[in-house]
């Protein structure tokens, strides 16, 4: 498979959902400086979730930005049709929605000819069977912590217990995929998210809120998370 993430674990990726688009190129560069292994970006297409975001012009000027890889979320119906022009945008990793794809696994062998990772996400109420026959073949499994569509919404905690089922399937079985959480994840809540089994943990709106710069928020998460994964490690 296609590696072009690269491995300190836990990584952080932060979503530029909310962030001010007048000055993007700006805040990306904050982010990047400041330690994000990854920039996330929210596809949202009015169909699957009740939100537009942006598209594929945004997604360019993300990647003329930096050089870290970009892990994009379609959060779209028939994202088949998307994959090659989303690649070309500068896309390193293209998650896709199991909700969304009657052919999954077509899907998931297509982004990977396209040189991309690729990975699949499943809503708070997607029962992790969705995703079982489909794990020896991604690279990251994305849980959504939170209904898909808006930034700004609360982590529903009762999906952490899927995340710890996930954490044990995974590791039992000797997969190799990274496991991703989206959805309300901030200070506060960060050491259960990764005490429950998430290898990255994507943060949207806690950056884009404070009177803090966001790259001096996403540092303090840098820090916790270390010290988390730190203690889970040791278990």
């Amino acid at each position: 498979m296609t590696t072009t993430f690269g491995y300190r674990l836990p990584m952080l990726s932060p979503s530029i959902l909310n962030a001010d688009f007048g000055h993007l190129a700006g805040v990306v560069r904050e982010l990047d400086e400041a330690g994000a292994d990854a920039i996330h970006l929210d596809i949202m297409d009015g169909r699957f979730v009740p939100n537009i975001s942006f598209g594929l012009p945004i997604v360019r000027a993300v990647r003329d930005a930096t050089t870290l890889p970009l892990d994009v979320h379609l959060m779209i119906v028939e994202p088949e049709r998307y994959l090659e022009a989303f690649a070309q945008a500068g896309a390193s990793a293209l998650t896709v929605h199991v909700e969304t794809c009657p052919h999954l696994h077509r899907t998931i062998q297509a982004i990977h000819e396209l040189g991309l990772l690729a990975g699949v996400a499943l809503n708070p109420a997607t029962p992790l069977a969705a995703i079982e026959e489909i794990l020896p073949f991604v690279d990251l499994v994305l849980i959504m912590t939170v209904d898909p569509g808006f930034g700004g919404q609360g982590l529903i905690p009762a999906v952490l217990g899927k995340l710890r089922r996930l954490r044990q399937m995974v590791d039992e079985r000797g997969f190799r995929c990274l496991l991703s959480v989206d959805g309300g994840v901030k200070l506060s809540n960060l050491e259960s998210v990764i005490s429950a089994g998430a290898d990255i943990v994507v943060t949207g709106s806690v950056l884009f809120t404070a009177e803090e710069r966001p790259g001096e928020i996403l540092r303090r998460l840098r820090e916790r998370a270390t010290q988390a994964y730190r203690t889970r490690s040791l278990r």
